[in-house]
């Protein structure tokens, strides 16, 4: 099996390929940082951040770039309303970014570039477009660039020029040629953030900034780019054209978007005021229920948010959860069997990585092991499978969750035995007491237990336990 990808410039899946034999190198556009991530932006980091592990996984050495736009008018304009330095208001949320995705279970790109920390890089690919008669300065020390210098603009949304509107994040302005032609360059303006250049002080469009950094950071071409389907227009068609116009090569081979989180059918922004702080929600659910959220619906498609459904995903992982636990503690103490789980251990394995290799099909990926837990679960209480066929399973799911990241890590889906033993101990416990009738203590402490998300249950080896 190769892996295909969904190529939104050619519509259609492709089969990968990478430009280096062996290398990846992929640009995922970042956020704005000018407040906590929503759970929109988190949807994304998650969607990329298993893209990278996969690739890992299947043998590639991955060079992963993300950004943070830390120069912006919305930047600038919160900095001033609390009187702060905008670059001291930008870095107080990138700490917070990472504390916000660390909960998440997001693995840390490479690289992670800002747009004040590469002005060098950045006028430098200016004045090669500038010279190469793409672009223009104007009267206030901007500089523009001149869509219609470009014929193929619009390519990778599939719009023609004359159909378009405006740029949404450039005022019109009297100084441009056209009204399509979008900032390269910002003349200054009192009270904000600027840095010389030829052109005057001044400070970088919005757009110019990722493809300066993938220029500087990657070469002139790298094998994929990500980010939101909210930035293919204008953000990702300018990339293009302003990449092309210095490298006269394709920016990206592959061009990947996740589809947007939507709120009562409204993309979740904090323009529109409808979005939720990743913090905030995970006051009620786990990182792990999150990222199951997320991945158990295809990357590209949209997804409804609503509390509703995180409780239905903590409902649906929880009995992911309750089988690999069941399993942990069978391959401990099940029977020594002669059974063959082969045929159950490569055709899941063969069902999984199909999906993951069909544009990074995570929900029937997450169906497959959905399936194995009924198959396994039927086994065990069957006694039919051996607790060496119970160990074999349980490497493969840890070998599963390094992917999608949706159960605990294997530290901490395992302990040293201390649980165990201070379980038997409550049991034995709980036994006496109700041989002595105190039966008020007895159920006290399974009510103790059920609010620390431990649960009794009998069998036919006697009483159980298992985390819920």
């Amino acid at each position: 099996m190769s892996l295909t990808i969904y190529n939104n410039l050619t519509k259609q899946k492709e089969e990968f390929v990478p430009i280096e034999q062996g290398k990846v190198k992929i640009y995922v556009c970042g956020v704005t940082v000018y407040d906590d991530i929503h759970m929109g932006h988190a949807r994304s980091i998650t969607v990329f951040d298993t893209l990278v592990r996969y690739l890992r996984h299947i043998g590639y050495e991955v060079t992963h770039v993300t950004n943070f736009t830390d120069v912006d008018d919305k930047i600038i304009n919160k900095a001033n309303e609390e009187g702060i330095d905008p670059l001291k208001l930008s870095a107080r949320y990138i700490d917070r970014y990472f504390k916000d995705a660390d909960s998440l279970g997001v693995r840390r790109a490479d690289l992670y570039p800002k747009a004040s920390e590469n002005m060098d890089a950045i006028i430098s690919m200016i004045k090669a477009i500038v010279a190469n008669g793409f672009a223009y300065p104007t009267k206030d020390g901007s500089v523009y660039f001149e869509v219609r210098k470009v014929e193929d603009y619009g390519k990778l949304s599939n719009q023609k020029l004359e159909n378009m509107e405006s740029s949404g994040r450039v005022a019109l302005d009297e100084q441009k040629k056209d009204p399509m032609d979008f900032a390269l360059w910002k003349g200054a303006k009192p009270g904000e953030c600027s840095w010389d250049s030829p052109w005057g002080k001044g400070r970088p469009g919005w757009h110019i900034e990722c493809s300066a950094m993938i220029k500087h950071l990657l070469g002139n071409k790298i094998d994929i780019h990500g980010g939101g389907s909210d930035l293919v227009f204008p953000h990702h068609e300018n990339e293009i054209i302003q990449t092309e116009a210095v490298t006269h090569d394709v920016l990206a081979n592959y061009w990947m978007h996740n589809g947007m989180l939507q709120v009562k059918d409204e993309k979740m922004s904090k323009s529109l005021k409808n979005f939720f702080r990743v913090r905030d929600v995970m006051e009620r659910f786990d990182g792990n229920t999150i990222r199951f959220y997320f991945l158990n619906t295809h990357y590209s498609s949209p997804l409804a948010y609503g509390e509703d459904m995180l409780i239905e995903a903590r409902s649906a992982l929880k009995r992911l959860k309750n089988n690999y636990a069941e399993l942990t503690d069978y391959s401990k103490n099940g029977p020594e069997l002669d059974d063959d789980c082969c045929d159950l251990l490569e055709g899941t394995r063969y069902g999984f990585f199909e999906a993951m290799n069909d544009d990074l099909n995570t929900s029937a990926a997450i169906e497959e092991l959905f399936r194995l837990a009924h198959s396994t679960n039927r086994s065990m209480a069957d006694r039919t499978l051996s607790k060496g066929s119970a160990g074999k399973i349980l490497k493969m799911i840890d070998g599963f969750n390094a992917i999608l990241g949706i159960l605990p890590e294997e530290d901490g889906m395992k302990d040293d035995g201390t649980t165990d033993a201070v379980m038997e101990v409550l049991i034995e416990l709980r036994k006496e007491l109700r041989a002595r009738k105190q039966y008020d203590l007895a159920d006290m402490i399974r009510n103790k237990l059920a609010e620390a998300g431990i649960t009794l249950e009998d069998s036919a080896d006697g009483m159980k336990w298992k985390k819920i």
